[in-house]
């Protein structure tokens, strides 16, 4: 390695460690499902989110609980730490990587690092505990060509299936000659076998498994176009880098190398869109195609007038500003919130033998009871209920089948308790609907316990005896 590479690897490093340990408090509710799948693996009960349960497609990257368990028994918590651990070191060393590929410090070098340090869904969710920043270690790798690289794409999109048009779209567009030549069809071949191979194998362990090629989150979240395309057009703005790829007139000026990582990059914009996008903050979907997006703008700078490309780039830093300040800062309070009510919810729990909730994953880090996942995230037979992620139609011979002798229910914001607290008003379309069951009259509260951060309350009911 060169003295020129090293410093510019160091530069890459150095973009990404700021944010990655400021936004180090970030989390979601789905990292702690996660978490207790990998408890049950290291304790040897199985692949189970509930330990006297089914086994059970309750985590979309099919691995990588295994990966969390290799280092022995703990409880979720503390799963989740070694998960954002993982996660952050994974994204610091492809930061420098990337670093690296992008080149020599130069003014618009730097500027497009620059935007790499502003960027708070990477530095977000890089430590949040979810796959997410392996996998963007992962699309990092795959940014160097040949079949090193063809794999680590195709590994990407084994994790996250909504990778592959992104994955073969890289793979294939590498390999492609360039005009008048015929092409090669066996390199075609062996590129999208590369790509695609993974997800495959993963689509076929997942139905000799669980009897069926897709992820359960897929039955349990239905795909929204109007929602998708929303996502994509805030992801385009708000996202920060890909703004610098809206560049017509430079991306024909650029090489076949840059045209085909912007490629890339839309054609993960298309899936993001038909997947229906994601409930969870600060683009969750669009940061493993980040490190391709800041590559490929770095690809097209040259090509780009001065004023135009700085003109871009001044907008694209003023956007991650913003969502820095009015999303990222406050996120990053999000864990020790998390922690504090599963301390306080843990005293409440101790007696519960099977808990209805529509948040399974601080539920379950707080109680070993069996925990019933309305959103059915976790339960293929909630998933394959009427109604969306939050409004799934639970009927009362559902809840009676299965025991629940306590609900944990989320109110909406500023929302006061009732004297009879099925007149509350609750957060979610299934909170209002159990409330609305004849089966809520035999439960009564047990406890209100505040979401710290918000002006939000759980309430904690337990079934009459």
């Amino acid at each position: 390695m060169t003295r020129e590479t090293s410093l510019a690897a160091l530069l890459g490093l150095g973009a990404a460690l700021p944010l990655g340990l400021l936004l180090w408090g970030f989390t979601v509710d789905d990292a702690l499902v996660t978490a207790r799948v990998a408890s049950h693996l290291a304790a040897g009960q199985g692949y189970r989110f509930n330990a006297d349960g089914p086994v059970v497609d309750a985590v979309t990257p099919l691995g990588f609980a295994h990966l969390l368990a290799v280092g022995g028994a703990a409880d979720p918590l503390a799963m989740l730490e070694r998960a954002r651990w993982l996660g952050l070191v994974a994204w610091l060393g492809a930061a420098s990587y990337l670093g690296a590929l992008i080149g020599p410090a130069t003014p618009r070098t730097l500027t497009v690092l620059g935007l790499l340090a502003l960027s708070a869904p990477l530095g977000a969710w890089a430590g949040a505990g979810m796959e997410t920043g392996l996998v963007t270690a992962l699309a990092t790798l795959a940014l160097q060509r040949g079949a090193v690289g063809a794999l680590a794409a195709g590994v990407c999109a084994g994790l996250r299936p909504e990778l592959l048009p992104w994955a073969v779209t890289l793979t294939v567009g590498r390999v492609l000659p360039e005009r008048g030549v015929p092409p090669a069809l066996g390199r075609l071949v062996l590129a999208a076998l590369m790509a695609a191979g993974p997800a495959l194998a993963v689509a076929l362990v997942r139905l000799g498994i669980f009897g069926t090629a897709a992820p359960l989150a897929l039955l349990a979240k239905p795909a929204d176009l109007e929602h998708g395309l929303r996502y994509a057009l805030s992801a385009l703005v708000l996202g920060g880098v890909p703004l610098l790829l809206v560049a017509p007139r430079a991306l024909l000026r650029a090489g076949r190398e840059a045209q085909v990582l912007v490629a890339a990059v839309a054609a993960h914009f298309v899936a993001m869109l038909l997947a229906g996008g994601d409930w969870m903050a600060l683009f969750r979907l669009l940061v493993p195609v980040l490190p391709t997006a800041l590559l490929a703008a770095a690809r097209l700078s040259p090509h780009a007038s001065a004023p135009w490309f700085f003109a871009r780039a001044v907008l694209a830093a003023a956007l991650s500003v913003v969502v820095l300040v009015s999303t990222g800062w406050p996120a990053r309070s999000v864990l020790s919130h998390r922690r504090a009510l599963i301390e306080r919810a843990r005293p409440v729990l101790a007696e519960a033998r099977q808990v209805a909730t529509l948040d399974a994953g601080w539920v379950g880090a707080a109680t070993p009871a069996t925990v019933l996942d309305l959103a059915g995230v976790t339960d293929p037979v909630v998933a394959a209920l009427p109604g969306g992620h939050t409004t799934k139609r639970i009927p009362d011979a559902l809840l009676t089948e299965r025991g629940a002798d306590v609900w944990v229910l989320l109110l909406a914001p500023g929302a006061k308790l009732e004297a009879d607290w099925r007149g509350a008003q609750f957060a979610r379309g299934v909170e209002h609907r159990l409330a609305s069951l004849p089966l809520a009259a035999e439960y009564e509260l047990a406890a209100e316990l505040p979401l710290g951060g918000t002006q939000q309350s759980y309430v904690v009911l337990r079934r009459k005896r």
